[in-house]
């Protein structure tokens, strides 16, 4: 279907069924990279002490200086913007928040194989853009479930679609493969007939054959996987099947090493990390069940060394919270808010995510955090996460949020170690 319909179904899809804190606005985003400032060696055994604790927990031990930590945005506004200018634009408002790294999206269709000549135009332009601001570009490649790559077939053109990528845009040193593999929206099955996890398996090959057929075309390229969803059900015959972030790369682990393959999967990993509740602050850690938030670094990384065999750097490659919308700006929103959303007000969606840097910016294996979006939604609907209204002036406290990401780019947060 044309990509403006494709768009507006996929966010339907997702205000339907409550997607707003675990989410992302399909064909208008995307996410996820790491810059050359951060150095992927960088791992929690050649750091000295203990893995930092959260900016959040008291302590008498001298604070000691931070990690460098990338902090940007999904966002495709600058993709779809109709001129260079207004990709620009978009750039600006983001360097101006404090970001330096922008993820854009890349839908595969079958039968693909590289990228036609409209996605790449608009990936163009939103890369130019970025350069232009000395702005890291990412890009996410994934699909639908209706489309999900389960063929040998399917899954070389899959990788090839991924692999043309940094062939075509050489700007662009970070590739995303997938998205939310544990989720019934973008893959599907997510259970075999006798309940063992089918895409968990499936994403296991398709991940192998992408990571090849990219670092052929160039071996530097950071070939990024996972991006998985904070939360899921782990129930075979649940009315919506789901898998948990936990089982998910536990199971991943389990393919990849029946599969004998002595190359790695990934060379970084993404999780998505949205709050249960816009009301819940990115302090708030679940060390009893299978969700993986912000403050669940320590079981991520754990569950990281053991499914893969080694420790390998982490991106945040998704976080928001909606935020409530003054009369004076309602005119530029249309639709009606869905009461799942529950937002809160722009000063506490400010505090959130400036805490969510500090506590990233501590966490030895993490290179990036991404918010969804700069710039709300203008549907009601849909996502209002953005550091800008929809009119493109300033949400209050965004300049707490861009101190802290200058703070943590260049590695002044103070970590209790």
């Amino acid at each position: 279907m044309p990509r403006a319909i494709e768009a507006t179904f996929f966010l339907a899809v997702l205000a339907l069924a409550g997607c707003g804190t675990h989410a992302r606005t399909a064909a208008i985003t995307r996410t996820v990279a790491v810059t050359a400032t951060r150095q992927t060696t960088t791992t929690a055994e050649t750091r000295t002490g203990t893995a930092a604790a959260t900016a959040t927990v008291p302590s008498t031990t001298a604070p000691a200086p931070g990690p460098r930590l990338v902090v940007g945005a999904v966002e495709d506004e600058a993709k779809f913007a109709p001129t260079d200018a207004a990709a620009h634009a978009d750039l600006v408002r983001a360097r101006e928040a404090g970001f330096g790294a922008i993820a854009f999206s890349a839908f595969w269709r079958p039968p693909l194989a590289a990228l036609p000549p409209g996605d790449l135009a608009e990936l163009e332009r939103g890369v130019r853009a970025a350069a232009a601001e000395s702005i890291t570009p990412i890009v996410s490649v994934s699909q639908f479930s209706g489309q999900t790559p389960l063929t040998e077939a399917a899954r070389d053109e899959f990788a090839a679609y991924a692999a043309s990528i940094p062939r075509l845009l050489p700007q662009v040193k970070h590739v995303i493969v997938g998205n939310e593999p544990n989720t019934p929206l973008f893959w599907m099955p997510q259970f075999d007939a006798s309940g063992g996890d089918a895409a968990a398996e499936a994403y296991e090959r398709l991940l192998a054959r992408s990571y090849d057929a990219i670092k052929a075309v160039s071996p530097d390229v950071e070939v990024i996987g996972g991006a998985l969803a904070a939360r899921g059900a782990d129930r075979p015959n649940g009315k919506r099947p789901t898998h948990s972030p936990t089982a998910f790369i536990r199971d991943l682990g389990a393919t990849y090493r029946m599969s004998g393959r002595s190359r790695p999967l990934v060379d970084a990993f993404s999780m998505h990390v949205y709050g249960e509740s816009p009301h819940d602050p990115p302090s708030v850690a679940h060390p009893r069940s299978t969700t993986i938030g912000i403050a669940d670094y320590d079981k991520l990384e754990r569950l990281l060394r053991e499914a893969l065999g080694r420790s390998i750097p982490i991106i945040y490659g998704e976080y928001g919270v909606n935020t409530t919308i003054p009369p004076d700006k309602q005119r530029r929103y249309t639709g009606s808010e869905i009461a799942s959303k529950r937002p809160v007000a722009p000063r506490t969606q400010a505090a959130y995510y400036a805490e969510a840097i500090r506590m990233a910016a501590c966490q030895p294996l993490v290179e990036m955090l991404l918010f969804f979006h700069v710039t709300d939604e203008p549907q009601l609907e849909h996502f209002q996460t953005g550091v800008y209204y929809a009119d493109h002036t300033p949400k209050p406290g965004l300049e707490d949020v861009a101190t802290a990401a200058r703070e943590a780019a260049a590695g002044d947060v103070e970590c209790v170690r």
